[in-house]
Parts: structure tokens; sequence; C-alpha cells
């Protein structure tokens, strides 16, 4: 099948995003993607000096692979278990990968291993940020020829080259790489995913979540101590938090897994979801710890490896944050603590006039595209359940038991738990 006949007759769309692969065509050297000339460096921009804004590097690789859906969800011949999976895995999927520091032989190695959802990644307000993408093409489907990029949803870019949207910038073609360079000045919870050929990429599992962290993390308020962390730029320390848990939500079709799978057309408007997951995971392997996709001895969720289990001590604050990347709208509940949602889209819930608007809740409604960031504190020792409220999103592939989006908030006694080390540790 030809790469046009899969993707559909010839469109307005399709001419820009072919316009927009011949501009990245242009200014091809090697095997890096570079600026046009007079702009500087691959990404553009020139560093800046050094001690002004401290310089982070991340680099991701975009690959296809196989995952695992809960065990004992039954059977919806042919699409799932795919019978193409590989022993341990059913389930046919795109993802992005960390390969920060792997040597170039590493790096190709990954081709064929992509991880849902993608690494979750952390940078203070005024970092300078260069992120590489490695586009390592599709095993399973050496016939196609995707791009792939980066789109940082909701964050506001500085110009359209970074912003990843194929129609205005470009695309990372197969077996070439790009570096984006992001300097963010507003705190809060992001998303990113692959916008080439987007309804398809995200679905398949390109998605995953970006932290910016405040400026008032680095000057406490209100007294408190040095190390305090705090979600937002907030003034009055409101958002002051000790341990943060943060949730890519998402659903997956198991039909269009399978088609991009076996070399067939999926039309999206039957879009019907067979799984609904929590960082990549479905309900019970929600509880499970996270793990390291470059270990080969992690089992079946190799490749899913970010827990969604809230674990804390009883008197924490916990800030939860929320991103649905998802086509479905999700309420994410907690029954006998209350939850405070203090941010929308990355936006501080405060009026110009300083009013605060914090809504506290046991219900906490994400719709498809959006983030909350939410925050409560723990009550007794004890467990919790956070689940969608949404019962019909709560099983597996129509399986019985509970499944789904659910998973645990685990109070330890006070003093228990050390400090956290990092989001969902």
């Amino acid at each position: 099948m030809t790469e046009m006949n899969r993707r559909g007759p010839l469109s307005r769309r399709t001419l820009l995003t072919g316009a927009a692969g011949a501009a990245g065509a242009a200014v091809m050297v090697g095997a890096r993607l570079t600026a046009p000339s007079g702009l500087g460096s691959a990404t553009g921009l020139r560093p800046a000096a050094a001690g002004v804004h401290p310089q982070k590097t991340v680099h991701l690789a975009g690959t296809d692979g196989w995952v695992s859906m809960p065990q004992g969800a039954p059977a919806d011949p042919p699409f799932f278990p795919d019978s193409l999976a590989p022993a341990g895995f059913d389930t046919y999927v795109f993802g992005f990968r960390d390969v920060t520091g792997l040597s170039a032989t590493q790096v190709a190695a990954q081709r064929g291993h992509a991880q849902i959802s993608a690494p979750m990644l952390s940078f203070d307000e005024e970092d300078d940020i260069f992120i590489t993408l490695s586009n390592l093409g599709l095993l399973q489907r050496p016939d196609l020829f995707d791009g792939h990029t980066l789109h940082w949803h909701g964050f506001v870019n500085a110009i359209p080259l970074f912003d990843g949207v194929p129609e205005l910038s470009l695309a990372v073609p197969v077996g070439r790489d790009f570096t984006y360079f992001y300097r963010p000045h507003d705190a809060g919870t992001y998303m990113y995913h692959c916008h080439f050929e987007d309804v398809e990429h995200v679905q398949m599992g390109m998605t995953g979540m970006v932290f910016i962290r405040p400026k008032q993390n680095k000057a406490p308020v209100n007294g408190d101590p040095v190390g305090t962390k705090y979600a937002y730029n907030d003034g009055d320390g409101s958002t002051r938090y000790d341990r943060e848990f943060a949730f890519m939500l998402t659903e997956l079709w198991s039909a269009a897994h399978y088609r991009d799978a076996h070399i067939q057309v999926n039309d999206w408007t039957d879009y019907a979801a067979s799984f609904w997951l929590m960082n990549g995971r479905g309900y019970p392997d929600t509880l499970e710890p996270s793990g390291n996709p470059l270990v080969t001895a992690a089992g079946r969720l190799q490749y899913q490896p970010i827990t969604s289990t809230v674990t804390c001590n009883a008197g924490d604050r916990v800030l939860l944050r929320f991103s649905n990347l998802g086509y479905q709208n999700h309420q994410m509940s907690v029954d006998n603590i209350d939850l405070t949602v203090v941010a929308k889209d990355a936006s501080l819930l405060r009026g110009r006039d300083g009013t605060t608007n914090y809504l506290v809740t046991n219900g906490v409604d994400i719709g498809p595209g959006e983030s909350r960031d939410v925050i409560f504190a723990a009550p007794t020792a004890g467990e919790y359940l956070l689940y969608d409220r949404n019962y019909s999103y709560l099983d597996n592939g129509g399986g019985p038991g509970y499944g789904g989006m659910m998973t645990k908030i685990v109070v330890h006694p006070a003093g228990t738990l050390g400090p956290q080390t990092a989001a969902n540790a």
C-alpha cells in the first residue's frame, strides 16, 4: 500500500505538510537538521552567556514498539491481543524514549522499543532548554516514512520553528534529528506530543508531561525554609507541597493499534476506546512501581515504566498534576479527601486583583487537551482510591472487575517516608 493511499486523498493539509517537509529537507546536513543560514546554531539561537540562563539538555527518540495491557483483559479478535506481538506483549504503539547520554550506537538500538507514556520532563523558569529529537523510524512498519515532532501543548513559544506543528515549522524525517529550544517564563503543568499526523500519533502513544518549576522555589515566601517546593509563584505559599505525582490520562483503541501494525487504514470517526490509561497503564498495573525501560529484565511493563501510585505521610501536602491527551472527558475523584484545584491549564486560579479562585472538591474535571494542578492534605494513614467518576472507564477491554483509570493513594503514618527524590517516586 502506498503512503498516499494509506493517508487518504491529497488535501490542503497534505500539501502544507509536504511543503514543510521540503523546507526541512533543504536544511539537512549529514544526520542533523540545522536552522536556515543566518540563525546560528542547529537550534536557531546562540547559547546564552554562562550563568545567565542555566542550560538543560535532553535527548529523546521517537520510534514504535509493543506494550502490555492488564492481564485478564478479554480477547477482542483480531484486534486484541495482536497476533504479531512478541511474547509478554499484546499492543502495538508509537512512543518517545529518553536516550540522554547514550552513544549513537545505543540510541539506534532503541528502534522498535517505544515507551508510553513518554518521559516526564521538569525544568526551572528561565532555563535554556535544548531537546534533541531523533526519529529512529518504525521497526514494524518500515514501509512508512512518518516524521515526528515535539509540540509543547499550551506552551507560549517564541517562534513557530520550535512549536512542532509541521504545517508551520518542520517535522524530523526518519534517520534525522533536530534540536528544539525553549526558555520558559511561566511555571505550570504542560504536555508534549507529536504533532505529525497528530490524531494517529497521539492515539498511538506519543504523549508526555512537562513541569516548569517556579522561581519562588529559589526564594521561599512567608518564612518557609530553603528547599520548600511550590507549584506556582503564588506569593503567599498556598501552592506549597511536600510530594508530587503526575498523571497522563489517555485512552487506547485496540482496533486502531492493530490496524497500524497490520497495514490497514483507520476511520477515526469509529473511535471506541478499549482501555483507559494513567501513565500508559490500566488498573491494577497502575499500582506497580516505576521501572527503567532500559532494563531488559523489567518484564511486561518494561515500556510502561511510570507508576500511578500516590505514596505520602499523614499530614503531607501532596500535589497532583493531571493532563488529558485522550479524546474523552475524565473526572478524577477521591472519596473522603478534599482536593483543592489551584491551577487550570498552567494558570494559577487567581484574579488580576489578587482574589484567589481555588476550588475545593472531591472530583476534578479534565477535558481533552487540558491540565489541572490539585493539592490535598494527606489524612490519617490508610488507602484511598483515586479513580475516574465515569464507571464505564473503570474496566479493561470490557472485562469483569475493576480496571482502567484507577489507582491508590497510600498514606503512611507521619514520618515514615523520607523526602521524595522525583515526581512519582
